[in-house]
């Protein structure tokens, strides 16, 4: 049978299939929800939100944290045709305004906590009332919920980027989007079944928690969902939830094998961890640790999910650096700078064309033209092809640096200091050079050590162990703390924006701090 390609036929299917199996666990309140609830309560949410005026096509922005309101609303606004506009709970005035302005978001729900801010910014916006979901309740009328409907290609979110340079720009995200990315994971690895349980940590408005429901309405499988990343713990609610698979990216992996080992940190049921970005030097450690193998997975906000390492490829993949191969509804390759295709091993960028991606940036025809040239989606990520069309990755076209004539990856200097064991967090970026047209400075966030008793020279020198000289940072920064993308990436843009790139810096050339 043809899976159900909208989320609102994929919800109505799980609540006649399961319809009183827990759906969504919430850990912090203890709420719990079966899908058949699930179903009844977005649906009354899609009357109330009738009943506030939202119509077919309008744009209701939602800053809530990891509460059942923010997924039921979000296929509460599917059912009546009208689009989610997450807002970042880490927002304020200025990127807050940025969202609603430029969504043309209509109206707004928003914990308590935030509707203060939200109305302070709507004046200048389209929106036109700001809501509690408690107030929403109350909009509810004393009627059942009719049947919805609706079409695989009309849009259910304006799905902001964490892009690491600019301001974000709105993904167009259709239902067959999720949809597409959801069923893949039934159908393909991992396989996910009504007899699993999936768990998410990061906040709603970032599109991980988003398709762990999809993926929960496709498969039957709970979702247990914490109120946010806490690596002292998690590992914990893996083992009180009975947890099956899960899936994380960025900081994550490091975070956690940086926690002190404990007798039971093998007693678990997690049969497979699915993550992107996999330090591949601590790869084999994380699978030794948790006695669990990993899975590299690479997707994009504009594309969901595209590659994956199989099964099969498991083994040889650990610490390669490979990122999979193209999914059922994926072509991959990799072109040089013209768009043209390269010969395999050889290294330009990842382009990507298929179903189930985003229809473009909102109100931005140039930047989606630029995305979408020559009829591929062009990911701005360097990487090579092997024969059996593995692909490998290699930075990011604009993280790669030039120094000297060498070019120098940010993601292999990150990598190499992230391995030292006083370092918690790294970033690399070029700087302006008159000599050497581009050097590196390195930005660092210390784990329990000071610059005092770990110094600029001892990392340099921990450093040049593990990659050529020309590779080894001049500058160097510390940081209590470094501003971080939704994803949990550096926001590098921001660090690229500084006045004085050198400042408070240290010069290893000279020996000294500017």
């Amino acid at each position: 049978m043809t899976a159900p390609s909208d989320l609102v036929a994929l919800l109505g299917r799980a609540a006649r299939t399961w319809p009183d199996r827990l759906a969504w666990v919430f850990d912090a309140t203890g709420e719990r929800l079966t899908f058949a609830e699930v179903d009844r309560r977005s649906g009354e949410l899609a009357l109330a939100l009738g009943e506030l005026g939202v119509a077919g096509g309008d744009r209701v922005a939602v800053m809530l944290r990891n509460v059942p309101e923010f997924p039921l609303l979000w296929l509460a606004l599917g059912k009546i045709g009208a689009i989610l506009v997450p807002v970042n709970t880490g927002y304020r005035e200025l990127d807050g305004a940025h969202v609603l302005t430029h969504s043309g978001a209509r109206f707004a729900v928003a914990d308590a906590e935030f509707t203060e801010l939200l109305t302070t910014i709507a004046p200048d916006t389209a929106v036109e009332r700001v809501l509690t979901p408690a107030e929403l309740a109350e909009l509810v009328p004393d009627r059942e919920p009719p049947e919805f409907h609706t079409v695989a290609e009309r849009p259910v979110n304006i799905q902001y980027t964490s892009g690491t340079t600019g301001a974000p720009k709105g993904c167009v995200l259709p239902h067959r989007y999720w949809t597409t990315l959801a069923n893949g994971l039934v159908d393909g690895f991992p396989s996910l079944a009504s007899d699993d349980t999936m768990l998410t940590a990061q906040p709603f408005h970032y599109i991980d928690p988003q398709w762990n429901v999809a993926l929960g309405l496709a498969s039957g499988a709970t979702l247990v969902v914490l109120d946010r990343f806490h690596p002292s713990t998690f590992w914990a609610k893996v083992r009180q939830h009975q947890v099956t698979w899960f899936y994380c990216l960025g900081m994550m992996p490091t975070l956690l094998l940086r926690q002190p080992p404990a007798a039971e940190d093998t007693r678990h049921r997690v049969r497979a961890i699915s993550a992107s970005a996999i330090p591949r030097e601590l790869h084999g450690e994380l699978e030794a640790r948790w006695g669990v193998p990993w899975y590299e997975a690479f997707g994009m906000t504009e594309t969901g999910s595209d590659l994956r390492v199989s099964e099969a490829d498991h083994d040889a993949a650990v610490g390669s650096g490979c990122i999979g191969t193209p999914l059922r509804d994926r072509e991959a390759m990799i072109v040089d700078d013209e768009g043209k295709p390269l010969p395999r091993g050889e290294t330009g960028e990842l382009v990507l064309r298929g179903i189930g991606l985003m229809h473009g940036y909102h109100d931005d025809p140039e930047a989606t033209a630029r995305a979408f040239r020559g009829g591929w989606f062009h990911t701005g990520d360097l990487a090579t092809m092997d024969e059996d069309g593995r692909v490998f990755f290699v930075g990011r076209t604009k993280d790669m640096i030039r120094r000297s004539g060498e070019n120098v990856s940010a993601d292999e200097v990150e990598r190499a200091l992230l391995l030292h064991p006083a370092v918690r967090l790294a970033a690399v970026v070029a700087v302006p050079d008159e000599v050497r047209g581009e050097e590196i400075k390195a930005y660092v966030v210390l784990d329990g050590h000071t610059a005092e008793d770990t110094p600029p020279a001892t990392l340099a020198e921990f450093c040049a162990t593990k990659l050529a000289y020309f590779k080894v940072p001049r500058f160097w920064a510390y940081a209590d703390a470094l501003p971080l993308t939704p994803s949990e990436r550096v926001a590098k843009g921001e660090l690229r924006a500084a006045a004085d790139p050198l400042a408070g810096t240290y010069d290893r050339a000279n020996g000294r701090w500017r």
